[in-house]
């Protein structure tokens, strides 16, 4: 049997169902994780989820089951780092296209669990958006997990839902967040993590890289690109909460609202009712914006250049930039914060700065930067 597994959002959340398996059924153990395509505008220009027709080297292994292989590739204009992924986890990946709504997403998942020969789903969520109510200021991207929830409820199959690093994704306040989610059934360690580390060399998800760090033993207050204000990293990031699925489903009204549809625009409608916005309709705005994407962070003075690259100038940058922040009671930031900050792509940070889990780097904190 392969263990059926579940991203209840992107590329991100792939990257933690990948660590989540490996805490509840250990590295090496057969797993299929269905995850979507959909990847912020920065990775992929195309607002809204790829379908497999938004691919080539696809693998149909069974009607309505499309497994991505590090062969896959995008056609453009659309990008994804999904095929990449496939190369860089353990589990297998397949893909969820939203598009037939509910019951096209229920359809899929009830053919991967016939070609994993598996009788229940582990559906993972990084952050716990899957558990908002819908009215939360800060939430920003509730249909993707909402449609996967309801998805799993109407396949009949027995489902547990595993929300892991509560409030790491900034979308529901973890005052409101953690009673809703009761207590932790068991905490991710250093070991769950080995595995996916290296993803972090290239992957820009912020959310799951706070809770491989959390789960490394990193303590402290990091700052995102994400979200305006830092995320606190303390014993609750590296928790995971287990979940009914109707426990699941009371929680989240979108999710109920979801049910029976069938099609992606039946699913914004729904958001739109529940919520008040559609992301999607979000990055369709963002995308239409002339320049790059919207950034809430602005460079340092001294970054704003992008003149030299040599070493020793983009160097001066950096230590003048996290003086600043240090100053601001920062103590690490992502990778996806210190390349959009230094106007640097990730090849080019790994070149002039090193990795944060290079051993002999002074910022080692992996997969996060250390400031100090």
């Amino acid at each position: 049997m392969t263990r059926l597994l579940i991203a209840a959002g992107g590329g991100g959340d792939a990257i933690t169902a990948a660590v989540v398996h490996t805490a509840l059924h250990g590295a090496g153990t057969p797993a299929l994780v269905l995850t979507y395509a959909w990847e912020r505008l920065v990775v992929d220009p195309v607002p809204g989820p790829r379908r497999a027709t938004d691919f080539t080297g696809t693998e149909a292994a069974a009607p309505d089951l499309a497994l991505v292989t590090p062969r896959t590739a995008p056609i453009a204009p659309a990008g994804s780092l999904i095929p990449r992924l496939a190369a860089g986890l353990e589990p297998r990946l397949g893909l969820l296209d939203p598009y037939g709504g509910t019951r096209g997403l229920a359809r899929q998942i009830r053919a991967a669990a016939r070609w994993c020969r598996a009788g229940r789903i582990d559906l993972v969520d990084v952050g716990g958006d899957i558990a908002a109510r819908g009215d939360e200021p800060t939430l920003r991207s509730p249909l993707g997990d909402a449609l996967a929830l309801a998805a799993c409820a109407a396949t009949g199959l027995a489902t547990t839902v595993y929300v892991a690093g509560p409030g790491l994704d900034n979308e529901v306040p973890l005052t409101e967040l953690l009673p809703r989610l009761g207590p932790p059934a068991f905490a991710l360690t250093a070991p769950h993590t080995e595995g996916v580390l290296p993803v972090f060399d290239w992957h820009p998800s912020e959310a799951s890289a706070l809770l491989v760090a959390a789960a490394r033993g990193v303590r402290g207050s990091c700052g995102t690109r994400d979200a305006p204000r830092p995320v606190l990293l303390d014993d609750s990031a590296c928790q995971v909460h287990r979940l009914t699925l109707d426990a699941a489903l009371a929680l989240s009204p979108l999710a109920r609202a979801l049910a029976g549809s069938t099609s992606l625009d039946d699913a914004e409608a729904a958001s739109r009712e529940v919520c008040g916005f559609s992301e999607i309709e979000r990055e369709r705005h963002r995308a239409a914006r002339p320049g790059p994407p919207h950034r809430p962070h602005t460079p340092h003075p001294s970054l704003a250049s992008r003149g030299s690259r040599d070493a020793e100038t983009v160097l001066a940058r950096f230590t003048a930039w996290k003086r600043d922040l240090l100053a601001d009671g920062l103590a690490y930031v992502t990778s996806r914060r210190i390349t959009e900050d230094l106007g640097l792509s990730a090849p080019e940070a790994r070149s002039l700065l090193g990795t944060p889990r290079a051993a002999a780097s002074p910022r080692r904190a992996a997969p996060l930067w250390g400031l100090a």
